[in-house]
Protein backbone atom coordinates (compact mmCIF):
# COMPACT_ATOMS: atom_id res chain seq x y z
CA UNK A 1 0.00 0.00 0.00
CA UNK A 2 1.42 3.75 -1.20
CA UNK A 3 1.69 5.82 1.85
CA UNK A 4 3.57 9.06 1.38
CA UNK A 5 6.34 8.18 -0.36
CA UNK A 6 6.60 5.34 2.38
CA UNK A 7 7.39 1.55 1.24
CA UNK A 8 5.40 -0.98 3.63
CA UNK A 9 7.72 -1.87 6.23
CA UNK A 10 9.32 -5.67 5.74
CA UNK A 11 8.11 -5.44 1.61
CA UNK A 12 10.35 -3.01 -0.13
CA UNK A 13 13.72 -4.16 -0.47
CA UNK A 14 16.60 -2.02 -1.32
CA UNK A 15 16.88 -3.24 -4.92
CA UNK A 16 13.29 -2.45 -4.97
CA UNK A 17 13.58 0.82 -3.95
CA UNK A 18 15.94 1.10 -6.39
CA UNK A 19 14.65 0.63 -9.37
CA UNK A 20 11.02 2.31 -8.37
CA UNK A 21 8.83 -0.95 -8.60
CA UNK A 22 5.01 -0.16 -8.01
CA UNK A 23 2.44 -1.08 -5.94
CA UNK A 24 2.61 -2.20 -2.32
CA UNK A 25 6.34 -3.28 -3.40
CA UNK A 26 7.36 0.36 -3.77
CA UNK A 27 6.79 3.93 -5.15
CA UNK A 28 4.29 4.01 -7.56
CA UNK A 29 5.22 5.12 -11.47
CA UNK A 30 5.32 8.24 -12.78
CA UNK A 31 1.67 7.66 -14.53
CA UNK A 32 0.41 6.72 -11.13
CA UNK A 33 1.49 9.85 -9.19
CA UNK A 34 0.36 12.12 -11.96
CA UNK A 35 -3.59 10.44 -11.48
CA UNK A 36 -2.91 11.20 -7.35
CA UNK A 37 -2.41 14.86 -7.51
CA UNK A 38 -0.66 16.28 -4.79
CA UNK A 39 -0.01 13.42 -2.79
CA UNK A 40 1.60 12.04 -6.24
CA UNK A 41 3.43 15.70 -6.52
CA UNK A 42 5.16 15.05 -3.18
CA UNK A 43 5.76 11.48 -3.88
CA UNK A 44 7.65 12.75 -7.12
CA UNK A 45 9.05 15.09 -5.42
CA UNK A 46 10.68 12.65 -3.53
CA UNK A 47 11.78 10.41 -5.98
CA UNK A 48 13.13 13.16 -7.35
CA UNK A 49 15.37 14.06 -5.14
CA UNK A 50 16.31 10.28 -4.13
CA UNK A 51 17.75 9.71 -7.85
CA UNK A 52 20.25 12.51 -7.42
CA UNK A 53 21.08 10.96 -4.04
CA UNK A 54 24.23 8.52 -3.27
CA UNK A 55 23.29 5.41 -1.94
CA UNK A 56 25.41 6.92 1.21
CA UNK A 57 23.38 10.11 1.36
CA UNK A 58 20.07 8.48 0.79
CA UNK A 59 20.33 6.27 3.78
CA UNK A 60 20.42 10.04 5.90
CA UNK A 61 17.07 10.87 4.97
CA UNK A 62 14.22 9.56 6.70
CA UNK A 63 11.76 8.09 4.65
CA UNK A 64 14.62 5.37 3.29
CA UNK A 65 15.08 2.35 5.33
CA UNK A 66 16.83 -0.95 5.24
CA UNK A 67 14.94 -3.94 5.99
CA UNK A 68 17.55 -4.73 8.78
CA UNK A 69 16.71 -1.08 10.20
CA UNK A 70 13.97 -0.43 13.10
CA UNK A 71 10.30 0.18 11.68
CA UNK A 72 10.04 4.25 10.99
CA UNK A 73 7.93 6.34 13.73
CA UNK A 74 4.38 6.89 11.83
CA UNK A 75 4.04 10.57 10.38
CA UNK A 76 1.68 13.19 11.56
CA UNK A 77 -1.12 13.79 9.63
CA UNK A 78 -0.50 16.90 7.01
CA UNK A 79 -2.84 19.64 7.01
CA UNK A 80 -4.59 19.81 4.17
CA UNK A 81 -3.76 23.18 1.78
CA UNK A 82 -6.12 26.39 2.52
CA UNK A 83 -8.97 26.42 -0.36
CA UNK A 84 -7.62 29.25 -2.03
CA UNK A 85 -4.14 28.42 -2.56
CA UNK A 86 -4.88 24.85 -3.87
CA UNK A 87 -4.52 25.76 -7.76
CA UNK A 88 -1.51 27.88 -7.17
CA UNK A 89 -0.16 24.70 -5.49
CA UNK A 90 -0.85 22.47 -7.63
CA UNK A 91 2.01 21.56 -10.31
CA UNK A 92 1.46 20.27 -13.55
CA UNK A 93 2.99 17.65 -15.71
CA UNK A 94 4.97 19.92 -17.92
CA UNK A 95 5.65 21.94 -15.22
CA UNK A 96 9.32 23.16 -14.47
CA UNK A 97 12.00 24.30 -11.75
CA UNK A 98 10.50 27.48 -12.34
CA UNK A 99 7.09 26.57 -11.68
CA UNK A 100 7.99 24.64 -9.11
CA UNK A 101 9.71 27.43 -7.05
CA UNK A 102 6.34 29.83 -7.91
CA UNK A 103 4.21 26.41 -6.69
CA UNK A 104 6.47 26.82 -3.75
CA UNK A 105 6.30 30.79 -2.91
CA UNK A 106 2.55 30.46 -3.51
CA UNK A 107 2.34 27.76 -0.38
CA UNK A 108 4.78 30.03 2.01
CA UNK A 109 2.68 32.71 1.27
CA UNK A 110 -0.56 31.05 2.11
CA UNK A 111 0.76 29.93 5.13
CA UNK A 112 1.72 33.23 6.13
CA UNK A 113 -1.56 34.61 5.82
CA UNK A 114 -4.03 31.74 6.30
CA UNK A 115 -7.80 32.08 5.55
CA UNK A 116 -10.08 31.74 8.16
CA UNK A 117 -11.51 28.47 6.97
CA UNK A 118 -8.19 26.86 7.38
CA UNK A 119 -7.30 24.86 10.42
CA UNK A 120 -4.36 25.02 12.51
CA UNK A 121 -1.81 22.64 11.64
CA UNK A 122 -1.79 19.49 14.50
CA UNK A 123 0.98 19.11 17.38
CA UNK A 124 4.58 17.20 16.21
CA UNK A 125 4.72 14.37 18.08
CA UNK A 126 7.02 14.47 21.21
CA UNK A 127 9.26 11.29 21.47
CA UNK A 128 10.98 10.76 24.74
CA UNK A 129 14.06 12.80 25.54
CA UNK A 130 17.12 9.65 25.43
CA UNK A 131 19.70 9.78 27.99
CA UNK A 132 23.29 10.22 26.35
CA UNK A 133 25.92 7.68 27.43
CA UNK A 134 28.09 10.11 29.70
CA UNK A 135 25.40 10.83 31.21
CA UNK A 136 24.55 7.46 32.21
CA UNK A 137 27.99 7.42 32.84
CA UNK A 138 28.08 10.16 35.18
CA UNK A 139 24.74 9.36 37.07
CA UNK A 140 26.38 6.20 37.80
CA UNK A 141 29.76 7.80 39.08
CA UNK A 142 28.29 10.37 41.14
CA UNK A 143 28.25 9.80 44.61
CA UNK A 144 24.57 11.25 45.04
CA UNK A 145 21.28 8.81 45.31
CA UNK A 146 18.37 10.51 44.73
CA UNK A 147 16.26 7.37 45.58
CA UNK A 148 18.32 7.05 49.52
CA UNK A 149 15.44 7.37 52.16
CA UNK A 150 18.01 7.17 55.14
CA UNK A 151 21.45 8.44 54.64
CA UNK A 152 23.96 6.92 56.86
CA UNK A 153 24.58 9.37 59.52
CA UNK A 154 27.31 11.85 60.35
CA UNK A 155 29.72 10.42 62.65
CA UNK A 156 31.00 12.45 65.72
CA UNK A 157 34.65 13.46 64.84
CA UNK A 158 35.30 13.64 68.61
CA UNK A 159 34.50 9.93 69.27
CA UNK A 160 37.20 7.44 68.23
CA UNK A 161 35.60 5.18 65.25
CA UNK A 162 34.99 1.51 65.60
CA UNK A 163 34.77 -1.33 62.91
CA UNK A 164 31.63 -2.58 64.47
CA UNK A 165 30.74 -4.10 67.80
CA UNK A 166 33.50 -5.11 70.61
CA UNK A 167 33.82 -9.21 69.63
CA UNK A 168 35.69 -10.46 72.87
CA UNK A 169 34.92 -14.52 72.89
CA UNK A 170 35.14 -14.95 69.04
CA UNK A 171 37.64 -18.08 69.20
CA UNK A 172 34.89 -20.26 71.31
CA UNK A 173 31.86 -19.08 69.88
CA UNK A 174 33.68 -20.03 66.06
CA UNK A 175 34.85 -23.31 67.79
CA UNK A 176 31.09 -23.95 69.10
CA UNK A 177 29.74 -23.02 65.57
CA UNK A 178 32.41 -25.82 64.30
CA UNK A 179 31.27 -28.55 65.95
CA UNK A 180 27.48 -27.96 65.50
CA UNK A 181 28.91 -28.20 61.65
CA UNK A 182 31.29 -30.66 61.12
CA UNK A 183 30.14 -30.88 57.01
CA UNK A 184 32.79 -27.51 56.53
CA UNK A 185 35.86 -29.13 57.70
CA UNK A 186 37.29 -31.49 55.26
CA UNK A 187 40.84 -31.72 56.87
CA UNK A 188 42.08 -28.71 54.89
CA UNK A 189 42.81 -24.90 56.18
CA UNK A 190 39.67 -23.43 54.01
CA UNK A 191 41.06 -19.92 52.13
CA UNK A 192 39.11 -17.25 51.00
CA UNK A 193 40.37 -15.03 48.31
CA UNK A 194 39.07 -11.27 49.03
CA UNK A 195 39.78 -8.47 46.00
CA UNK A 196 37.48 -6.07 44.45
CA UNK A 197 37.17 -2.71 43.14
CA UNK A 198 35.48 0.52 43.26
CA UNK A 199 31.55 0.11 42.13
CA UNK A 200 32.32 3.01 39.39
CA UNK A 201 33.26 2.64 36.24
CA UNK A 202 36.85 3.39 35.77
CA UNK A 203 37.74 6.74 34.29
CA UNK A 204 39.38 5.51 31.16
CA UNK A 205 36.96 1.72 30.06
CA UNK A 206 40.72 0.46 29.28
CA UNK A 207 41.10 0.24 32.68
CA UNK A 208 37.86 -2.14 33.00
CA UNK A 209 39.08 -4.51 30.48
CA UNK A 210 42.24 -4.82 32.70
CA UNK A 211 40.12 -5.45 35.64
CA UNK A 212 38.28 -8.06 34.12
CA UNK A 213 41.45 -9.79 33.08
CA UNK A 214 43.26 -9.26 36.99
CA UNK A 215 39.47 -11.35 37.95
CA UNK A 216 39.91 -13.78 35.35
CA UNK A 217 44.01 -14.81 36.32
CA UNK A 218 42.22 -14.97 40.35
CA UNK A 219 39.38 -16.90 39.13
CA UNK A 220 42.16 -19.42 37.48
CA UNK A 221 43.98 -19.65 40.43
CA UNK A 222 41.45 -20.50 42.66
CA UNK A 223 39.87 -23.45 40.47
CA UNK A 224 43.10 -24.92 40.19
CA UNK A 225 43.61 -24.51 43.80
CA UNK A 226 40.30 -25.03 45.56
CA UNK A 227 40.21 -21.66 46.92
CA UNK A 228 37.21 -19.93 47.21
CA UNK A 229 36.62 -16.07 46.11
CA UNK A 230 35.01 -13.08 46.63
CA UNK A 231 35.06 -9.89 44.59
CA UNK A 232 33.63 -6.58 45.95
CA UNK A 233 32.46 -3.57 44.58
CA UNK A 234 30.77 -2.35 47.29
CA UNK A 235 31.93 0.45 49.56
CA UNK A 236 30.62 -0.97 52.99
CA UNK A 237 31.76 2.18 55.14
CA UNK A 238 31.63 5.77 53.90
CA UNK A 239 34.55 6.40 56.58
CA UNK A 240 37.02 3.77 55.17
CA UNK A 241 37.08 4.58 51.51
CA UNK A 242 40.23 4.50 49.20
CA UNK A 243 43.36 1.90 50.64
CA UNK A 244 41.47 1.40 53.70
CA UNK A 245 37.91 -0.06 52.14
CA UNK A 246 39.85 -3.41 52.37
CA UNK A 247 39.52 -3.55 56.36
CA UNK A 248 35.63 -3.35 57.08
CA UNK A 249 35.30 -6.24 54.28
CA UNK A 250 37.99 -8.38 56.14
CA UNK A 251 36.42 -8.37 59.27
CA UNK A 252 32.57 -8.64 58.08
CA UNK A 253 33.62 -12.01 55.77
CA UNK A 254 35.27 -13.30 58.93
CA UNK A 255 32.02 -12.79 60.98
CA UNK A 256 29.84 -14.16 58.18
CA UNK A 257 32.08 -17.12 57.34
CA UNK A 258 33.44 -18.93 60.34
CA UNK A 259 34.30 -21.83 58.13
CA UNK A 260 37.09 -19.93 56.73
CA UNK A 261 40.35 -20.22 58.67
CA UNK A 262 42.11 -17.86 56.50
CA UNK A 263 41.11 -14.72 54.59
CA UNK A 264 43.78 -13.97 51.58
CA UNK A 265 43.35 -9.97 50.49
CA UNK A 266 44.84 -9.25 47.07
CA UNK A 267 44.71 -5.58 45.54
CA UNK A 268 42.83 -5.92 41.75
CA UNK A 269 46.26 -4.65 40.35
CA UNK A 270 48.07 -7.69 41.25
CA UNK A 271 48.13 -11.13 39.33
CA UNK A 272 48.99 -15.01 39.96
CA UNK A 273 52.13 -15.56 37.66
CA UNK A 274 53.07 -18.62 38.79
CA UNK A 275 49.80 -20.92 38.92
CA UNK A 276 51.07 -23.98 40.73
CA UNK A 277 52.82 -22.46 43.62
CA UNK A 278 50.54 -22.97 46.71
CA UNK A 279 50.69 -21.28 49.97
CA UNK A 280 52.47 -23.41 52.50
CA UNK A 281 49.63 -22.57 55.38
CA UNK A 282 51.52 -26.02 57.70
CA UNK A 283 54.07 -23.57 57.71
CA UNK A 284 52.26 -20.71 59.69
CA UNK A 285 50.67 -23.05 62.63
CA UNK A 286 51.84 -20.26 65.16
CA UNK A 287 51.14 -17.13 63.14
CA UNK A 288 48.06 -15.08 62.41
CA UNK A 289 49.16 -12.59 59.98
CA UNK A 290 51.44 -13.43 57.00
CA UNK A 291 52.28 -10.73 54.83
CA UNK A 292 54.99 -9.88 52.34
CA UNK A 293 58.19 -7.90 54.50
CA UNK A 294 61.50 -7.61 55.82
CA UNK A 295 62.90 -7.47 59.28
CA UNK A 296 65.85 -5.08 59.04
CA UNK A 297 63.68 -2.81 56.94
CA UNK A 298 61.20 -2.62 59.30
CA UNK A 299 62.83 -2.37 62.73
CA UNK A 300 66.46 -1.03 61.76
CA UNK A 301 65.42 1.53 59.19
CA UNK A 302 61.65 1.44 60.39
CA UNK A 303 60.90 2.01 56.24
CA UNK A 304 57.24 2.86 55.00
CA UNK A 305 58.10 0.26 52.43
CA UNK A 306 59.42 -2.21 55.02
CA UNK A 307 56.04 -4.79 53.91
CA UNK A 308 53.16 -4.44 51.52
CA UNK A 309 49.41 -4.72 52.21
CA UNK A 310 49.15 -5.80 48.34
CA UNK A 311 48.77 -9.32 49.45
CA UNK A 312 48.71 -10.97 52.93
CA UNK A 313 47.11 -13.47 54.81
CA UNK A 314 44.80 -12.90 57.88
CA UNK A 315 43.58 -16.08 60.45
CA UNK A 316 39.85 -16.12 61.38
CA UNK A 317 40.51 -15.54 65.00
CA UNK A 318 40.11 -13.07 67.82
CA UNK A 319 43.49 -11.95 67.44
CA UNK A 320 42.70 -11.11 64.22
CA UNK A 321 40.22 -8.96 64.93
CA UNK A 322 41.59 -7.36 68.20
CA UNK A 323 43.88 -6.31 64.95
CA UNK A 324 41.62 -4.91 62.98
CA UNK A 325 40.28 -2.79 65.95
CA UNK A 326 43.83 -0.93 66.73
CA UNK A 327 44.19 -0.22 63.28
CA UNK A 328 41.46 1.05 62.01
CA UNK A 329 41.11 4.02 63.94
CA UNK A 330 43.93 5.82 61.84
CA UNK A 331 41.78 5.71 58.96
CA UNK A 332 38.71 7.77 58.80
CA UNK A 333 38.61 10.23 55.89
CA UNK A 334 38.82 13.59 56.48
CA UNK A 335 41.00 15.32 59.66
CA UNK A 336 41.59 12.02 61.26
CA UNK A 337 43.06 10.34 58.61
CA UNK A 338 45.40 13.92 57.81
CA UNK A 339 46.46 13.77 61.00
CA UNK A 340 47.98 10.64 61.33
CA UNK A 341 49.49 10.83 57.63
CA UNK A 342 51.57 13.25 59.27
CA UNK A 343 52.48 11.25 62.32
CA UNK A 344 53.46 8.41 59.78
CA UNK A 345 55.49 10.65 57.56
CA UNK A 346 57.55 11.64 60.68
CA UNK A 347 57.70 8.00 62.19
CA UNK A 348 58.41 5.96 59.07
CA UNK A 349 61.44 6.66 56.79
CA UNK A 350 61.00 8.26 52.66
CA UNK A 351 57.19 8.38 53.45
CA UNK A 352 55.96 11.37 51.37
CA UNK A 353 53.32 13.75 53.28
CA UNK A 354 49.97 12.73 52.15
CA UNK A 355 47.35 11.24 54.29
CA UNK A 356 47.48 8.17 56.47
CA UNK A 357 47.27 4.92 54.33
CA UNK A 358 46.30 1.33 55.61
CA UNK A 359 50.43 -0.07 54.84
CA UNK A 360 52.54 2.56 56.74
CA UNK A 361 49.24 2.60 59.59
CA UNK A 362 50.04 -1.25 59.90
CA UNK A 363 53.87 -0.46 59.73
CA UNK A 364 53.44 2.17 62.58
CA UNK A 365 51.12 -0.49 64.44
CA UNK A 366 53.78 -3.12 64.68
CA UNK A 367 56.84 -1.10 65.08
CA UNK A 368 55.16 1.01 67.87
CA UNK A 369 53.53 -1.94 69.75
CA UNK A 370 55.93 -4.46 68.51
CA UNK A 371 55.53 -6.71 72.18
CA UNK A 372 51.85 -6.41 71.80
CA UNK A 373 51.58 -7.96 68.05
CA UNK A 374 54.87 -8.89 66.12
CA UNK A 375 54.85 -12.88 68.15
CA UNK A 376 52.29 -13.77 65.51
CA UNK A 377 52.92 -12.01 62.51
CA UNK A 378 55.28 -13.68 59.90
CA UNK A 379 57.33 -11.90 57.22
CA UNK A 380 57.34 -14.06 54.53
CA UNK A 381 60.48 -13.34 51.93
CA UNK A 382 61.50 -16.65 50.78
CA UNK A 383 58.41 -16.55 47.85
CA UNK A 384 57.33 -13.74 46.28
CA UNK A 385 54.15 -13.11 48.05
CA UNK A 386 54.10 -9.16 46.69
CA UNK A 387 56.56 -9.54 43.68
CA UNK A 388 57.09 -5.46 42.71
CA UNK A 389 56.62 -5.31 39.08
CA UNK A 390 59.45 -3.26 37.68
CA UNK A 391 62.04 -5.47 38.48
CA UNK A 392 60.36 -8.80 36.82
CA UNK A 393 58.93 -7.30 33.80
CA UNK A 394 61.58 -7.90 31.19
CA UNK A 395 62.48 -11.45 32.76
CA UNK A 396 59.23 -13.67 31.79
CA UNK A 397 61.06 -14.91 28.89
CA UNK A 398 64.11 -15.80 30.48
CA UNK A 399 61.93 -17.40 33.63
CA UNK A 400 60.16 -19.60 30.86
CA UNK A 401 63.37 -21.15 29.11
CA UNK A 402 65.74 -21.75 32.15
CA UNK A 403 63.25 -22.55 35.42
CA UNK A 404 60.57 -24.25 36.25
CA UNK A 405 56.33 -23.58 37.69
CA UNK A 406 56.25 -23.68 41.45
CA UNK A 407 58.69 -21.61 42.76
CA UNK A 408 57.24 -18.88 43.77
CA UNK A 409 60.26 -16.66 43.97
CA UNK A 410 62.39 -14.77 41.79
CA UNK A 411 62.92 -17.10 39.56
CA UNK A 412 59.42 -17.94 38.94
CA UNK A 413 57.18 -15.08 40.99
CA UNK A 414 54.52 -16.09 42.49
CA UNK A 415 52.51 -12.60 42.41
CA UNK A 416 53.62 -9.49 40.41
CA UNK A 417 52.14 -6.38 41.99
CA UNK A 418 51.74 -3.16 39.74
CA UNK A 419 52.56 -1.24 42.61
CA UNK A 420 52.02 2.55 41.17
CA UNK A 421 50.15 1.66 38.35
CA UNK A 422 46.72 3.07 38.35
CA UNK A 423 44.80 1.67 35.25
CA UNK A 424 41.43 2.82 36.28
CA UNK A 425 42.38 5.78 37.74
CA UNK A 426 43.47 9.32 36.49
CA UNK A 427 47.17 9.00 38.08
CA UNK A 428 49.59 6.90 38.59
CA UNK A 429 53.21 6.37 39.52
CA UNK A 430 54.36 5.06 36.44
CA UNK A 431 52.89 5.89 32.47
CA UNK A 432 49.61 4.33 31.65
CA UNK A 433 50.91 2.92 28.66
CA UNK A 434 53.79 0.85 30.40
CA UNK A 435 51.73 0.30 32.99
CA UNK A 436 49.34 -1.62 30.38
CA UNK A 437 52.16 -3.30 28.20
CA UNK A 438 53.52 -4.62 31.55
CA UNK A 439 50.03 -5.90 32.73
CA UNK A 440 49.38 -7.47 29.21
CA UNK A 441 52.46 -9.66 29.59
CA UNK A 442 51.91 -10.83 32.98
CA UNK A 443 48.56 -11.87 31.90
CA UNK A 444 49.55 -13.74 29.13
CA UNK A 445 52.51 -15.46 31.34
CA UNK A 446 49.75 -16.61 33.44
CA UNK A 447 47.06 -16.80 31.12
CA UNK A 448 49.31 -19.66 28.85
CA UNK A 449 50.26 -21.83 32.17
CA UNK A 450 46.62 -22.03 32.43
CA UNK A 451 45.94 -23.01 28.50
CA UNK A 452 48.38 -25.72 28.00
CA UNK A 453 46.38 -28.52 29.19
CA UNK A 454 43.87 -27.79 26.71
CA UNK A 455 47.13 -27.46 23.77
CA UNK A 456 47.09 -23.66 23.57
CA UNK A 457 49.26 -21.22 24.34
CA UNK A 458 49.73 -17.25 23.71
CA UNK A 459 51.12 -16.41 20.33
CA UNK A 460 53.40 -13.94 22.51
CA UNK A 461 52.87 -12.55 25.44
CA UNK A 462 51.88 -9.31 24.21
CA UNK A 463 49.60 -10.96 22.20
CA UNK A 464 45.70 -11.74 22.90
CA UNK A 465 46.11 -14.51 20.34
CA UNK A 466 46.10 -17.76 20.90
CA UNK A 467 48.03 -21.04 18.95
CA UNK A 468 48.18 -24.74 18.83
CA UNK A 469 51.21 -26.06 21.11
CA UNK A 470 50.45 -29.84 20.82
CA UNK A 471 48.89 -31.97 18.43
CA UNK A 472 45.06 -33.78 19.59
CA UNK A 473 45.39 -37.18 20.10
CA UNK A 474 42.87 -39.92 20.84
CA UNK A 475 44.27 -40.78 24.21
CA UNK A 476 43.38 -37.43 25.48
CA UNK A 477 43.65 -38.61 29.45
CA UNK A 478 47.53 -38.85 28.76
CA UNK A 479 47.86 -35.59 27.89
CA UNK A 480 45.53 -34.42 30.96
CA UNK A 481 48.01 -36.52 33.44
CA UNK A 482 51.34 -34.67 31.76
CA UNK A 483 49.77 -30.93 31.78
CA UNK A 484 47.32 -30.70 34.09
CA UNK A 485 48.52 -28.30 36.91
CA UNK A 486 46.16 -28.73 39.38
CA UNK A 487 48.37 -32.47 40.06
CA UNK A 488 51.54 -30.05 41.00
CA UNK A 489 49.06 -28.84 43.82
CA UNK A 490 48.13 -31.90 45.63
CA UNK A 491 50.04 -32.00 48.38
CA UNK A 492 51.31 -29.09 48.88
CA UNK A 493 53.64 -27.84 46.08
CA UNK A 494 56.50 -29.36 43.64
CA UNK A 495 57.85 -27.68 40.56
CA UNK A 496 56.64 -28.12 37.22
CA UNK A 497 58.09 -27.44 33.85
CA UNK A 498 56.29 -24.78 31.40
Amino acid sequence: MLQSGYCEWKICSSEERRKGISGVYGFADKDTRREEGEKGERINGMVGKREKQGEGERKKKHWVYDLDSPPPPPLPPSPPPPPDATASATVTDSATSRSQSSAASSLSSSSAAPSESSSPPPPQPQWPKQKTTARIVAEIKSDDDPDEENPEPTRNPNSTYTLGPKITNWDNDRRIWLTRNPNYLNGKARILLVTGSPPNPCDDPIGDHYLLKSVKNKIDYCRIHGIEIIYNMAHLDSELSGYWAKLPLIRLLMLTHPEIEWIWWMDNDALFTDMVFEIPTLKYTNHNLIVHGYPDLLFNDKSWIALNTGSFLLRNCQWSLDLLDAWAPMGPKGPVRDKFGKILSASLKGRPEFEADDQSALIYLLISRKDQWMDKVFLENSYYLHGYWVGLMDRYEEMMEKYNLGLGHDRWPFVTHFVGCKPCGRYGDYPVETCLRSMERVFNFADTQVLKLYGLGHRGLLSPKVKRIRNETARPLDAVDQFDIRHSSLGGGGSRTL
